[in-house]
């Protein structure tokens, strides 16, 4: 979003021209529209049904006849991709570029290392096939394989975190360059200077400043979780800090005990800020990451997710396993998600070292009344969770997106396919996903289920599907960056 090959400035790029996005994040906070329609990576990988992973279209427009129903689907042309995120081909990076538009999702697959490139402008409300980037052809050029998080770059190229080499080793993870026309162009990190383990990034322009993360090698994750791989050294626990746009790894931040499997990403939107936060999935934490006076990178624990004691499950406690967290494009709240303990969280972070909780909602989870596990009180009293009522919640809350004006947040339930069966077992995996909408309360706080919006994936044509990222056509909270 802010590149040349490498991810330097576009002549013109911010000229008086008005081109995709806004130009501040509280423009797109305050004049942004409503969402109308979301698009979500929807898989079959790995559930027994051997069809296509696909690209549901979701509409979100209450005022609408289709309202909360999935209005198209467009199939990938393989089975087995296990598609899981996306981005887009230009953002608000680029506002000031008039010859740029927000048309092309590119979707990585995490399994077989394919990118589809869907256009959204033709039929916004039924995307097209655009492309297919091969993953032979991008094994070949870059040695790279397993991609997962896409960023657009103000020269029109797209920059694809890669998890690992195509045999699914960590030491050959880096990032993935492709041109406007979606051809390969190589990799843009400096020969040599690959993260330890890849996962999500983001970047900070006017701090020269990329900030990736990692979750563990293709060749453990893929087969199910395993404790004995944290202890093997199978996953991360690393920040990895590049000179951007340069691609030199500067500094690599060891989170310890404290930072295991952190996961997604994220500055603060203002793009002066010099902070950010990341969160550790295993351990449950927020840790924040800071610049400090001599310009290197720190970090500190900014939340802690208590495990709990339980009963009925394979471990005698249980963590939350942050798997997913959003910030409000006014950068004054954060929402998290716990996967397994099935809460979200909405936190206040005006004060970004000292977080402080705002609202609270469960709505699923492994310790929702009528599961087989129980969470054990100081007192040692068995409990669950109270869940809304009206549908059975499967699976717990996973990945999550937030409304441009910051009222309304999005919520699916799977996170990988072979990790939904391990923990979820056939609920999630053979009854499918399903999308709730989370109402905010932005001036007290607080988190309300919408008891009218309530998208059943399990109800597919082609049968019970595992519902992961979603995207709105216009940008959002996790898609845009500013320079």
């Amino acid at each position: 979003m802010a590149g040349t090959a490498n991810g330097g400035a576009k002549a013109g790029c911010c000229g008086a021209a008005k081109g995709p996005g806004y130009a501040t994040p509280l423009e797109a906070m305050e004049k942004g529209p409503r969402e109308g329609l979301l698009y979500v990576t929807c898989v079959y990988n790995g559930t027994g049904i051997d069809k296509p992973d696909y690209l549901a279209t979701v509409d979100v427009d209450p005022n609408s006849a289709t309202y909360s129903q999935v209005i198209h689907r467009l199939p990938a042309t393989h089975i087995g991709d296990e598609l899981h995120h996306s981005g887009w081909n230009a953002c608000s990076s680029c506002h000031g570029d008039a010859s740029t538009s927000r048309r092309f999702l590119i979707l990585p697959s995490l399994l077989s290392g394919r990118v589809y490139v869907v256009d959204t402008a033709k039929d916004p409300r039924a995307p097209a096939l655009h492309k297919v980037v091969q993953a032979e052809d991008i094994a070949e050029k870059t040695g790279l394989g397993f991609p997962h998080t896409s960023h657009c770059l103000a020269s029109g190229d797209i920059m694809i975190s890669c998890l690992g080499d195509k045999e699914g080793n960590a030491a050959g993870n880096g990032f993935l360059l492709l041109d406007s026309e979606f051809n390969v162009k190589g990799r843009w990190e400096k020969p040599g200077h690959s993260p330890l383990f890849g996962y999500d990034f983001w970047y900070q322009p006017r701090h020269k400043t990329m900030i990736s993360s990692s979750w563990g090698a293709p060749a453990a994750f893929r087969t199910g979780f395993d404790l004995q791989h944290v202890q093997d050294g199978l996953y991360g626990r690393h920040l990895h800090v590049y000179d951007w746009p340069g691609g030199e790894l500067k500094q690599t931040l060891d989170l310890g005990s404290t930072g295991l499997l952190p996961l997604e990403v994220r500055f603060l939107h203002d793009p002066s800020k010099d902070t950010g936060y990341v969160g550790c999935a295993l351990t449950s934490n927020m840790v924040r990451f800071f610049k400090t006076a001599d310009g290197s990178w720190s970090h500190e624990v900014a939340i802690s997710i208590e495990p709990l004691k339980v009963r009925n499950w394979i471990l005698p406690e249980m963590p939350g396993l942050i798997t997913d967290f959003v910030i409000s494009l006014d950068d004054r709240y954060l929402y998290l998600v716990n996967w397994l303990h099935g809460d979200i969280r909405q936190y206040n972070i005006e004060d970004p070292a000292k977080p402080v909780l705002a609202g609270q909602v469960w709505v699923g989870g492994l310790l929702q009344k009528g599961s087989d596990v129980v969470y054990v009180t100081e007192d040692d009293t068995e409990q669950q969770y109270a869940v809304p009522q009206g549908h059975r919640l499967r699976g717990g809350p996973q990945m999550i997106q937030l409304s441009l004006d910051g009222k309304r947040v999005y919520v699916t339930n799977s996170l990988f396919s072979r990790w939904d069966e391990q923990f979820y077992g056939p609920d999630l995996l053979k009854k499918g996903s399903h999308m709730l909408q989370i109402d905010v309360d932005t001036e007290k706080g607080g988190l309300t289920v919408n008891p009218n919006f309530f998208v059943d994936f399990g109800t597919e044509p082609e049968g019970p599907s595992l519902a992961h990222e979603m995207r709105y056509p216009g940008g959002d909270c996790t898609s845009d960056i500013w320079i």
